[in-house]
C-alpha cells in the first residue's frame, strides 16, 4: 500500500514482539493519524516492555489472539517478519482484497537517503554496524538499522538524500521487500548456506529470499558480492558489480593479502587500511571488514577515513565478545552464532585450546561440516538444549570418520548453567571457554540477547 497519507485508515499490525519489533512501526502510524489496531498472540505479560513503550498512544491492542475481522474489516495489513507468509490470517486478508506491507517497505518507500543494504547467513550484523562506524567518520549522520537495533521510521524526517542509512536485511525481510519489487542501490551479499530451513522448507528457497536483495537493481545500481562463497560468487544482479575475497588476490576488487586490506582496479593497488586498524578476531571478521571496504570504496570513502572508521569499532553485544578471565581461562560470548557457519568461523578465531558451549532450538539444518570442525579444534564440547544429541551424532561421526586425530571430549548437560559449570571444572589456565550455540536459542530462552546475557551472568558468580 503506497500511500504516505495515514489519517484515518485502518491500520492493522500484526505482530508486536516481546522486544519492541513493532513498537516503532506501531508509534509511527498512530502518530501519522491512522487507527492503528495491534494483534500478537502473546498476553499481555510477555509484552509488558513493548506495551509501556506505546502507553499513551491511541493505539487499540488485542493480545493473546487473532480475530478474523482485524485481517478482513481493515485497509492495511502490517505483517511482522517473523509472522510465516503462509499464515492463515494472511491468506484471509489476501483474499478479502486487503493489500499486505511492512515495516521494512514503508520505509524505504519514505527514506530519501542512500540506502546500502548487507544481507547473508553469517556476519550481516558485524559487518551492518561495522560499515555504520566507517560510514560515520565520512558522514556523522550516517543512520543503522533494518534487522539490526531499533525502527528508523521515526529519524524519516532528519534524512537527507546525502544521508547513508545502512539496512541489515533478513532473508523475511528480503521475502517483504520482494512484494514492491524493490533492491538496494548498494546492496553487500556475505555469504549463503542453509538456514532458517524450518520457516523456508529448502536451501533453493532460502537462497532465493537472499537472491531479493539483487533482483530489483537497476543498471546504476552496485553489488558487493563474497568471491570466497561459490553460492555468492554466481549471483545476478543488473547493476555493476564489486567482489571483495579474503582468499585470493583479484585483480578488480578488494582483497586482504600480507595482513592488508587492498582495492586493486585497472591493475592498480590501493591500501586501504592495515588488518591491526581492525579490532576483531578471525579470518571471518577479516572478510566482514573486507565487504565493507568494499562498500565504502564505492561510496567514495578515502583510506585514512576508512582505516579510523574500523579503528572506532568495537564489536557488537553477543558476537565473539570478551566476557571475564578466571583464574587464567578466558570467557566468550558468541551467543548470535545461531547457524553452524559461524560457530565454525567462532572455533577457526582462536589457537588457544577450545572448550565449546553450543546447543539450543533446531533450526533443521546439518551439523555435519560442524562436526568436524569441533573434532577438529575443540578440547571439549558441551552440548545443551534441544540439538545436544543431534550435534553429539554429528561429532561422533566425524570422529569415526578421522580416527587418527583425537576426539574432544563431548558431554550432554540439560542446560546452559550445567554446561557452564562442566567446562569452569574442565578448563585449565590458557583455554578459551566459548559459548557459541550454533542454534537459535527459543527452546530455553526468548532471543541470543537473552541467552547472552545469562551467560554473562553466570560468568560473573564463577570464583
Amino acid at each position: 500500500m503506497s500511500t504516505t497519507n495515514w489519517q484515518h485508515k485502518r491500520v492493522t499490525v500484526m505482530g508486536l514482539g516481546a522486544f519492541g519489533g513493532g513498537v516503532g512501526l506501531a508509534r509511527y502510524l498512530a502518530s501519522q493519524g491512522a487507527q492503528v489496531t495491534v494483534t500478537d498472540l502473546k498476553g499481555p505479560e510477555a509484552l509488558a516492555a513493548s506495551l509501556e513503550a506505546l502507553r499513551g498512544l491511541p493505539i487499540r491492542f488485542v493480545l493473546g489472539e487473532h480475530r478474523e475481522r482485524d485481517f478482513i474489516d481493515t485497509d492495511v495489513v502490517f505483517v511482522n517478519p517473523a509472522v510465516p507468509l503462509d499464515s492463515p490470517y494472511l491468506q484471509l486478508a489476501r483474499a478479502h482484497g486487503v493489500p499486505l506491507d511492512s515495516e521494512i517497505n514503508l520505509f524505504v518507500r519514505l527514506c530519501r537517503g542512500r540506502v546500502i543494504g548487507i544481507t547473508g547467513s553469517v556476519g550481516k550484523s558485524t559487518t551492518t554496524a561495522l560499515l555504520g562506524a566507517i560510514l560515520r567518520r565520512h558522514r556523522p549522520d550516517t543512520l543503522v538499522g533494518g534487522n539490526l537495533g531499533g525502527s528508523l521510521l521515526g529519524k524519516l524526517a532528519a534524512i537527507t538524500p546525502e544521508t547513508f542509512v545502512v539496512l541489515e536485511l533478513s532473508s523475511f525481510q528480503l521475502e517483504q521487500l520482494a512484494w514492491q519489487r524493490y533492491s538496494p542501490p548498494l546492496a553487500l551479499v556475505l555469504n549463503v548456506v542453509p538456514n532458517h530451513l524450518d520457516r523456508h522448507g529448502t536451501f533453493e528457497a532460502y537462497r532465493r529470499a537472499k537472491e531479493g536483495i539483487l533482483a530489483y537493481q537497476r543498471p546504476e545500481d552496485t553489488a558487493v558480492l563474497n568471491w570466497d562463497d561459490p553460492t555468492v560468487r554466481t549471483m545476478a544482479t543488473r547493476g555493476h558489480c564489486l567482489f571483495y575475497s579474503v582468499q585470493e588476490r583479484l585483480s578488480e576488487g578488494v582483497f586482504f593479502a600480507e595482513e592488508t586490506f587492498f582495492s586493486a582496479r585497472q591493475g592498480r593497488c590501493t591500501v586501504l587500511c592495515r588488518r591491526h586498524d581492525l579490532r576483531l578476531p578471525g579470518l571471518h571478521n577479516a572478510s566482514n571488514a573486507a565487504a565493507a571496504a568494499a562498500a565504502a570504496v564505492v561510496l567514495g570513502v578515502p583510506p585514512a577515513t576508512l582505516a579510523r572508521g574500523m579503528q572506532d569499532f568495537q564489536g557488537l553485544p553477543h558476537r565473539l565478545e570478551w566476557v571475564a578471565t578466571r583464574r587464567g581461562v578466558t570467557y566468550y560470548n558468541d551467543s548470535k552464532a545461531t547457524t553452524p557457519l559461524a560457530t565454525q568461523r567462532a572455533l577457526e578465531a582462536f589457537a588457544q585450546p577450545v572448550i565449546l558451549l553450543a546447543g539450543g532450538y533446531d533450526k533443521g539444518v546439518s551439523f555435519a561440516e560442524l562436526g568436524q570442525a569441533i573434532h577438529a579444534r575443540a578440547k571439549a564440547a558441551l552440548l545443551y538444549g534441544a540439538t545436544a544429541d543431534k550435534l553429539a551424532r554429528a561429532v561422533a561421526q566425524a570422529a569415526a570418520q578421522a580416527p587418527e586425530r583425537p576426539a574432544p571430549l563431548v558431554q550432554q548437560l540439560p542446560h546452559l548453567e550445567a554446561a557452564l559449570a562442566a567446562a569452569a571444572a574442565l578448563a585449565q589456565p590458557g583455554d578459551v571457554v566459548l559459548l557459541s550455540p550454533a542454534c537459535a536459542s527459543y527452546d530455553q530462552f526468548p532471543n541470543y540477547e537473552a541467552r547472552g546475557d545469562h551467560f554473562r551472568r553466570l560468568v560473573a558468580r564463577l570464583p
